[in-house]
């Protein structure tokens, strides 16, 4: 991420640095407002569009993904910016992504049979995670 944004002119400010780290290292496809309360223990000054704005660049560049939901608003993926399978359980809203082989197989498929130029896709299973089963 870091490189790309260098290649694009884009500066890299400590605050801008410390939300690619987290995007980059985190598995559970956090939040922005989670994101801004991480950055804002050691940059406090840091604002809430600040982190936005980062975000939206970073999507403009392909570097991470949105994953929307209309219940529970956007999580980011940066680990895997691209493509990919997810789980969400349904009752706590943890995010995983499953090892699935054959994504770009079946995005093949699909777009011979229906003629579609595929730009992108997302496959979205939704369930109750091994924790909240246990509830």
């Amino acid at each position: 991420m870091v490189a790309a944004l260098k290649a694009q002119g884009h500066r890299i400010t400590p605050q801008r640095l410390a939300v690619l780290k987290i995007l980059a290292n985190s598995e559970n496809h956090p939040e922005v407002e989670w994101i801004y309360r991480k950055i804002k223990k050691d940059f406090p000054t840091t604002s809430l569009a600040t982190v936005y704005k980062t975000i939206h660049l970073l999507k403009e560049m392909r570097e991470v993904i949105e994953l929307g939901f209309a219940d529970r608003g956007s999580r980011y993926d940066g680990n895997k910016p691209y493509p990919h399978p997810h789980i969400i359980c349904t009752s706590c809203g943890a995010i995983v992504d499953p090892e699935f082989s054959s994504m770009d197989q079946m995005a093949r498929e699909i777009a011979e049979k229906s003629g579609y130029a595929i730009t992108h896709h997302r496959l979205d299973f939704f369930g109750l995670c091994p924790e909240c089963r246990k509830k």
